[in-house]
């Protein structure tokens, strides 16, 4: 019986073209991450504090939640709960149509969670006149501008 002959040991060779899905995987990851955790501070931060007051006037120190600052609030937190689903559901083995690219879903939820926010900067509702933003707004803003990049950055990966 013969032994089976060994082929000497060949050193692995880089193309150019594997170098390009090496970088591009990893922008992936970190546009895959950006987004998860833009979409996660997005979702809590609309029950952080998004109008503060009273205190000047003597009065005790309130806060406004960004949840009862009327229907953008809640639209802000179900922008950011869709994009935590739509993860979820990649990770489970289920993704969208291609018709559908996921990038494009991202930007879309970033774009009108950034569009809310800032209508609750610029306008602050008449219930809260006296009321200063507080932290929470700025919090809300700069996730859904991040998540917003993570959407952009998702599709550049994909072209």
């Amino acid at each position: 019986m013969q032994t089976p002959e060994r082929l000497p040991p060949s050193a692995p060779t880089r193309t150019a073209a594997a170098e390009v899905r090496i970088g591009a995987g990893s922008l992936f990851v970190i546009s895959e991450r950006t987004a998860w955790v833009s979409a996660l501070v997005l979702s809590v931060s609309a029950f952080t504090d998004w109008y503060t007051g009273g205190s000047a006037a003597g009065l005790p120190p309130t806060a406004v939640i960004g949840w009862h600052t009327g229907a953008f609030g809640k639209l802000v937190f179900f922008a950011g709960i869709a994009v935590l689903a739509l993860n979820a559901l990649r990770l489970a083995g289920i993704e969208l149509p291609p018709s559908v690219p996921e990038s494009l879903v991202v930007i879309g939820l970033g774009f009108l969670a950034t569009a809310f926010v800032l209508v609750r900067v610029i306008a602050i509702p008449d219930v809260f006149v006296d009321a200063g933003r507080g932290i929470g707004i700025w919090i809300s803003l700069v996730s859904a501008l991040a998540l917003t990049g993570a959407g952009i950055l998702r599709a550049n990966e994909e072209l």
